[in-house]
């Protein structure tokens, strides 16, 4: 299967969206997703069938399809329409409705200025009926298209006739366009709002690169860089694509899509994410992934595909849209020849046919689901909450447990000094000796060293292989390293009371550090991946949400009950998973669901990824690597456990707005077009109290914009 998205052009509400659906997948091997707010189309579509086949399916339903998605922002089209036809309707509604204010022919002056609202205003509107029209449909369109004309129409005839004893509705034809002309604009500014976060991450990317060719550097945009090149990254710059150094060394700042605010030292074999910034050396980039297979590109797909999606709430709601418009047609002609089977007037019998039209064009429900994912993925995207699906909102709301990944995840994923052992003096020798190293480890020792002063200069400094490191530090030489190279090349042995309290370190799954100094082990470091600052926050953040945290974990029993009691997770043998192997954290997510429990995971490497695949709601954090990442429901991008609780809140709030939106919707058809059909809605009030409707929905969608995170 090969997969394409459609830019869709020409759409005017859901029922349009729902017609291109169906004629894509009318073709054999082609699976179709239309969504009316993005105005895209999602196509899944075999060997067999080609784009050019798509494309003509959608021109043929009397729409326009590209499959390059053009940069189009419907607002100001709408915008210009709106104000135009707002100028002309104030006089009209004035003259209409204020009989101090009708002069001798007013009602010709009142007919000249509806006519360009009717005709160019409401185009849009009639366009897309007589397109659908070729096609023997009918959308919510329609309803306008007809409405609107049957009023002006029958004003205008009066006009001409030279009829005064009969009501004339062109304040009618003029404000209800008017008033959907604003439900439009509203709508359209919605669906840029929204876009905004997309437009956002891909503008993180560098717009150019230098690139080594042939011994020598050349700039060039950043979408001519292939795969294997080499490229050069200055302090400042950003890095151009995702790769691997293979010269330099220097600090990332990598918070832009990681939320890490402390820079990332990087050296040779060391991978470098694309967006990121180089804060201090030059360092030279083997390309390994660039343009769309970038981690931000995935990024960017990521809300781009939750926009495009579609929950099962909204394709209910297209469902009803695609029968809905020909029953409200034929309640309308049954109500026009209802009135005048009882005996009413021409007058009332089109007076209440027209607001029938009028007031069950169902835009609200049309806008009730879209809207709000729109706003809703939007959001998460600026609190680094990517949401992969809009069936996601789904599953968060039945999410009970939450099991937790320990490295990477509850914890930092790097190394720090958790405590020093033996002489004072030592760790000021030892971080001066562990400053010229780039092993993580000493990176770990020579860090919390000079945050207690400043470090001398070390000489004669050797790195023994991963063993351990050794140099001359004020005339002293300075060993650190490994206990059995201590051992085997120096022939020192520790001192007891160190010997105890390292195998007390290594047992908490913590790493010692043996110090040696003038051939006497002196002390003992100990480095461990330390918890996260926010993780205790994040755990009673999911516990006001009702969920259970799960600690589940390679280390020993010992080691994950410490961290488990750190965090404010009650050490059991239902709360910790310990000793688990990377291939049995999938069995011990099967478990808890068939105990009937329904499961989030949260984990960052590639041996969560079956895990988070086989949950109910799988959650990466974006600091992890991309196979964790494409398995999930969700991506955390800060790496902040608190953006998990976070991400579910949003979802719930994000799925609590598209049930309130269809409620609303449906209910407003439901009570307003029996209301109609008495006469008891003038067609003007109709039109308003639609075009409210259309921007309530709106509106409330946009609430999701200040939903505001726990941290």
């Amino acid at each position: 299967m090969s997969t394409v998205t459609l830019a869709l052009d020409g759409m005017t509400c859901a029922s349009c969206a729902a017609r291109i659906e169906k004629r894509l997948n009318k073709i054999d091997g082609v699976r179709a997703t239309v969504n009316f707010a993005t105005e895209q189309a999602a196509v899944d579509f075999d060997e067999g069938v080609t784009t050019d086949d798509l494309v003509a399916a959608v021109q043929a339903t009397g729409y326009t399809a590209t499959v390059d998605r053009a940069d189009r922002n419907h607002d100001d089209e709408y915008r210009r329409r709106l104000t135009v036809s707002a100028a002309l309707s104030v006089p009209v509604l004035a003259m209409s409705m204020v009989s101090a204010w009708q002069f001798a022919g007013w009602q010709w002056v009142a007919l000249a200025l509806a006519t360009p609202v009717v005709s160019w205003g409401a185009w849009p509107f009639h366009r897309a009926a007589i397109v659908n029209l070729r096609h023997g449909a009918t959308t919510m369109d329609t309803l306008v298209s007809i409405g609107v004309l049957a009023s002006y129409l029958w004003s205008a005839r009066q006009v001409v006739a030279g009829d005064d004893h009969h009501q004339l509705y062109l304040e009618v034809a003029a404000v209800v366009t008017t008033f959907i002309l604003a439900g439009r604009h509203f709508e359209a500014r919605a669906k840029t709002r929204s876009g905004a976060a997309l437009r956002a991450l891909l503008d993180m990317g560098a717009k150019d690169v230098a690139v080594i060719q042939d011994g020598r550097e050349e700039r060039i945009p950043v979408d001519r860089l292939t795969v294997g090149d080499v490229f050069v990254v200055r302090p400042g710059e950003k890095v151009a694509a995702d790769g691997v150094v293979v010269g330099g060394a220097s600090a990332v700042d990598a918070s832009m899509l990681t939320g890490e605010s402390v820079p990332v030292e990087v050296g040779v074999g060391d991978e470098v994410t694309g967006a990121t910034v180089n804060v201090s050396g030059l360092l030279r980039v083997r390309a390994g992934r660039v343009g769309s297979d970038t981690q931000l590109a995935q990024m960017a797909r990521l809300v781009e595909a939750a926009q495009s999606g579609k929950a099962d709430v909204q394709r209910l709601a297209d469902r009803i849209s695609a029968v809905f418009v020909p029953v409200v047609i034929a309640v309308a002609a049954l109500t026009f020849a209802g009135w005048l089977l009882a005996g009413g007037s021409a007058t009332a019998a089109l007076t209440a046919a027209v607001a029938v039209l009028i007031i069950a064009c169902p835009c609200a429900l049309g806008l009730a689901t879209p809207t709000a994912l729109l706003v809703g993925t939007g959001r998460g995207a600026q609190l680094g909450i990517l949401i992969k699906g809009p069936q996601v909102l789904e599953s968060t709301r039945r999410v009970d447990t939450v099991v937790l990944d320990k490295t990477g995840t509850v914890t930092t994923g790097r190394m720090s000094v958790a405590d020093v052992m033996g002489d004072d003096d030592v760790l000021r020798l030892a971080g001066a000796l562990e400053n010229a190293s780039e092993h993580p480890i000493g990176r770990a020792v020579a860090a919390r060293a000079a945050a207690e002063g400043a470090l001398p200069a070390v000489t004669d400094f050797a790195n023994h292989g991963g063993r351990g490191v050794v140099g001359v530090v004020e005339g002293r030489t300075v060993a650190a390293g490994r206990l059995t190279w201590l051992r085997d090349e120096w022939a020192l042995e520790p001192p007891a009371d160190l010997l105890g309290a390292a195998a007390e370190a290594e047992s908490l799954g913590r790493t010692p550090v043996w110090i040696a100094v003038d051939d006497e082990i002196r002390a003992v470091i100990v480095v461990a991946d330390t918890v996260k600052d926010t993780a205790a926050a994040a755990i009673r953040d999911m516990r006001r949400l009702g969920l259970t945290p799960i600690l589940m974990t390679g280390d020993n029993e010992r080691a994950a009950h410490a961290v488990a009691a750190e965090v404010g997770i009650a050490p059991s043998a239902d709360t910790v998973i310990a000793g688990v192997l990377p291939a049995d954290k999938l069995d011990h997510v099967k478990r808890l669901q068939s105990e009937g429990r329904v499961v989030a995971m949260v984990g960052d490497g590639v041996n969560d990824a079956a895990a988070l695949a086989q949950a109910d709601l799988g959650l990466a954090m974006g600091t992890g690597t991309d196979v964790a990442i494409e398995a999930s429901d969700l991506t955390l991008v800060t790496g902040d456990l608190r953006a998990a609780a976070d991400a579910i809140r949003l979802s719930r709030a994000t799925l609590g707005t598209i049930r309130g939106n269809l409620f609303w919707a449906f209910a407003y058809n439901v009570a307003a077009v029996p209301l109609a059909a008495l006469g008891l809605l003038n067609p003007m009030i109709a039109g308003a109290a639609m075009a409210f409707s259309s921007v309530f929905v709106v509106s409330n969608s946009l609430r999701l914009r200040r939903f505001t995170p726990s941290r």
